[in-house]
């Protein structure tokens, strides 16, 4: 029986550095724009500085761009809400830095906490609320760079024609 580990095969893959992909200097994976997300959402010195509260609207800062994709910073105090959108052709990463957003889909309800992170393909249609009584700060990457977000009818107005039209007996 042969006992040879793939380690004692072909050896340690660090000690053949010509063997090795290079280090990318951007994301083009979404594993790697997830793990973007996570690295910046880790380093509260690349993000809290530029965090802002407004109480008219979603305040929102460009924290950098690289080729084919940016990265948002959001705040939301109590009540702010997206309306019910897509990104168009741009996927995304979603990352909750502090307290906590509601994201509502067709397939119902989910309250992010710090740390959750929602990827999404394009075409994605959420609405991303804070419903807490403390303001929330969130992390966005998008890929390519957001050039659209179209607005869609309430999920509650999508609901109203089904409950309008229903029989009762």
């Amino acid at each position: 029986m042969n006992m040879d580990s793939d380690l004692q095969i072909a050896g340690d893959i660090l000690e053949v550095p010509h063997l090795l992909q290079p280090e990318r200097a951007h994301p083009e994976t979404v594993a790697e724009f997830a793990g973007l997300a996570r690295s910046i959402a880790d380093d509260r010195a690349q993000w809290a500085p530029y965090v802002e509260y407004d109480a008219t609207t979603r305040w929102y800062h460009r924290l950098r761009t690289g080729p084919g994709y940016e990265v948002w910073l959001l705040s939301w105090v109590p009540g702010q809400g997206s309306g019910l959108h897509d990104h168009g052709v741009s996927s995304g990463v979603l990352t909750v830095l502090e307290g906590e957003l509601t994201e509502r889909t067709e397939r119902g309800t989910r309250v992010l906490a710090p740390g959750a992170e929602r990827v999404f393909a394009p075409g994605y249609v959420h609405e991303v609320v804070n419903d807490s009584l403390e303001p929330a700060v969130s992390l966005h990457v998008y890929f390519p760079g957001l050039t659209e977000m179209p607005m869609h009818e309430s999920l509650q107005a999508q609901c109203a024609p089904l409950a309008a039209g229903a029989v009762v007996a």
